[in-house]
């Protein structure tokens, strides 16, 4: 008899719980994946909107007009025409304060619509209200695009795109978050967590690749082809995403105690020797199973305002750069558009390791406040430098991109997910685990507060100079790290290393 191969040792090693937890951490992976895939073409399509022609429009004034013959006018005027290639409306001066209206649009939807979506999310299949938000999404998505291909100028129209898909991305965030927070534990949740919010950047960075490909050809297809994927992810969501391990009691009983009537809060699957029952059981859920929380139960959780605020400053200034940055290196490095959204991606590859940085870390300490200052506190200095990337060469811009994108991204990332899981599973709500939607949907709605205004007092504040721009950054830095002083203080004061959510709540 030929021996087993070690690859299926391998795989015939791990259980069906950890099979389901894998499915898990890879499915809400790719989810996620494909909402910021598709946010990021807005990003690099900005400064094919909005062309630097101004090279086209100096020529009439070389040489002397007097000596120049009709034929020579003619031409220069038809060449200005021709590389024209702006696209209206954003074809005028005022172009980036129509781009951050634009960006303001969708992210004031999106932080409006989040609060709401948190509350609906517990309410409802988080299967079914994943897959529906996501094939709205990719609609939505397809209907920027197609303003290119049927030739659509109105400002109105991208608005109005730009409104609907923000609401209807909220669906995303606290479902996923929900969903992960249900399959694992405190115990590393830091680190896999940090590992899994990768996604963000992942997408990022595919966005970017993806746009930056039809961006000067046709710039429509860097929205639908994004807008396809998203929706098929959907239809991927709808046949395979498991919510709960409770939610596989339908499928596996072991047969050998019969009545249960209430869930364990362990998943309950056949092991070897175990009985299993081929024809589906009925699922009695127990009546002590707890409600969803009230809005002002959320708030009342230690840490979930703070920590809210915090990421209000931090999400502002990372959609700033997640909006603004390609353009950006476009004006201040003179790079096209394609090289600009390349290099562009090296920012959320600095964000990978930020975020399972901050999270092996503040594992490791059991303190997220002071992980997230600390990362704070270091990247004002790394901002100040990346506002001078015009004077830098090419191997100096790519380490401070890739700095810059770490610390940045690190607080954000870790505060939207173990903290925002942490808080959501806190000991005072008693294992009411339907609570999580509502708190990670408090913590990223407030968080989107930033991201809507930080690229639309960018797109404000550009006019007078970029470094206008880094100050302001900077200045929502400082803000980030000023909300958490009290927790930090807490943390370092506590005898023993433990995450904030552990701090006891006082009875009410």
């Amino acid at each position: 008899m030929a021996p087993v191969p070690p690859g299926i040792r391998l795989l015939v090693s791990f259980n069906r719980d950890q099979w389901y937890r894998a499915l898990t951490f890879i499915l809400t992976f790719l989810l996620y994946t494909s909402f910021h895939l598709s946010r990021k073409p807005i990003s690099i399509v900005k400064s094919e909107l909005h062309r630097n022609c101004s090279h086209v429009s100096e020529l009439p004034t070389i040489g002397s007009s007097s000596g120049r013959s009709d034929s020579q006018k003619l031409l220069l005027q038809a060449l200005h025409t021709e590389m024209d290639c702006s696209w209206k409306p954003f074809d005028k001066s005022n172009y980036k304060q129509l781009l951050g209206a634009m960006d303001y649009s969708f992210l004031c939807a999106y932080a409006v619509g989040m609060y709401l979506s948190g509350i609906i999310g517990e309410r409802l299949p988080i299967r079914l209200y994943l897959t529906v938000g996501m094939l709205a999404s990719g609609l939505f998505t397809c209907l920027f695009g197609l303003g290119y291909i049927y030739n659509i100028h109105s400002l109105g129209f991208y608005v109005f795109v730009q409104v609907a898909n923000g609401l209807v991305q909220t669906t995303g965030w606290p479902s996923v978050v929900t969903c992960i927070g249900n399959w694992f534990g405190k115990g590393r949740r830091g680190f896999i967590m940090g590992i899994w919010n990768s996604h963000t950047s992942v997408g990022n960075i595919l966005g970017s690749l993806i746009a930056g490909y039809w961006v000067s050809s046709n710039w429509g297809l860097s929205f639908i082809i994004p807008g396809l994927i998203i929706a098929v992810m959907g239809v991927v969501c709808f046949l395979f995403l498991i919510e709960h391990p409770n939610d596989l009691k339908s499928l596996y009983n072991d047969g050998c105690s019969p009545g249960k009537s209430s869930y364990d809060t362990e998943l309950l699957l056949p092991k070897e020797g175990s009985c299993v029952q081929v024809q589906p059981v009925v699922v009695v859920r127990s009546e002590s199973e707890p409600s969803a929380i009230s809005f002002m139960g959320a708030l009342r959780i230690p840490g979930v305002i703070e920590f809210s605020l915090c990421l209000l400053f931090a999400k502002l200034v990372s959609y700033t750069f997640l909006f603004w940055l390609p353009l950006y290196i476009t004006k201040a490095a003179h790079l096209d558009a394609k090289k600009a959204g390349d290099l562009s991606t090296l920012f959320d590859v600095g964000g990978i390791i930020g975020g399972i940085f901050a999270g092996v870390i503040s594992d490791k300490l059991g303190k997220r406040a002071t992980t997230c200052a600390v990362m704070l506190l270091l990247a004002a200095p790394t901002l100040y430098g990346f506002s001078m990337i015009s004077e830098l060469g090419l191997g100096p811009t790519i380490g401070v991109l890739l700095v810059c994108g770490g610390l940045v991204n690190g607080p954000y990332a870790l505060i939207t997910t173990a903290v925002s899981a942490d808080l959501g599973t806190h000991k005072s709500l008693k294992g009411n685990a339907r609570a999580l939607s509502t708190v990670t949907a408090i913590i990223d709605g407030t968080g989107s507060v930033g991201a809507a205004i930080g690229p639309l007092l960018a797109g404000v504040l550009s006019a007078g100079g970029w470094d206008q721009v880094f100050y302001m950054l900077m200045t929502a830095d400082f803000f980030a790290l000023l909300l958490l002083l009290r927790l930090v203080t807490k943390e370092l004061r506590s005898t023993k290393s433990r995450p904030i959510s552990s701090v006891q709540l006082k009875e009410h």
